[in-house]
């Protein structure tokens, strides 16, 4: 019994290794390949960010949809539409609670200017809107290159209509006085029409790629 003692504790250790050895390398090799996929998801929205004038801000905002995206240059534009869309549509909240403020202020110049502000951006939402509803319909059974492009020509252009929308908003603060109200809607804007241009950008990359 003495004698056979070392070789059961030497087979013991064996099994032992074997075992821990088929564990590590499977949950090693699990490991691996979801990481892989993650970071090669996140790298595809900074690779595509990259291409846009503001790629922090285009990064920060999209790459919390990775999973959503998978290196899909569609469907990241389309997300993209769509973080703006909230983006204006939240802004547009906002200045209308200031506009009806602004009625019973003594600034008459503001005033209309925010009027005026509210109105582009309502435009803009309905633009962006229309855009991600045509996003929506491309790649459906049956169309074939020339569907495609000219969808991506109307969002293409109802995308450029809504940045030129917000553009005007701030525009129309020029003539007025600087105050609290003019600082704070131009700052913004001016951060909305970041997330639009943007969107803009990698809509334009995308109906570069040709068929989706």
């Amino acid at each position: 019994m003495i004698t056979q003692r070392p070789y059961h504790l030497f087979f013991s250790l064996l099994i032992f290794i074997a075992a821990f050895s088929i564990f590590h390398s499977t949950a090693t090799a699990g490991d691996d390949g979801s990481n892989t996929t993650a970071d090669g998801d996140t790298e595809f929205i900074r690779t595509s960010c990259n291409t846009t004038l503001y790629p922090d801000v285009c990064y920060t905002s999209l790459s919390r949809y990775a999973n959503a995206v998978q290196q899909n240059p569609g469907q990241l534009a389309r997300v993209a539409i769509s973080v703006s869309l909230s983006k204006v549509h939240r802004t547009a909240s906002y200045i209308s609670n200031l506009t009806r403020e602004a009625d019973y202020g003594a600034n008459s110049r503001a005033s209309l200017a925010l009027h005026d502000c509210f109105s582009n951006l309502g435009d803009a939402v309905d633009e962006i809107r229309g855009s991600l509803k045509q996003m929506r319909q491309i790649g459906a059974a049956g169309e074939g290159a020339g569907s495609f492009l000219f969808q991506m020509s109307n969002v293409q252009t109802w995308m450029s209509a809504a940045l030129t929308d917000e553009e005007t908003c701030t525009d129309g603060f020029q003539d007025v006085a600087d105050c609290p109200v003019k600082t704070d809607v131009c700052d913004r804007v001016t951060n909305v029409k970041k997330f639009t241009s943007n969107a803009l950008a990698l809509v334009n990359a995308y109906a570069n790629k040709g068929m989706p």
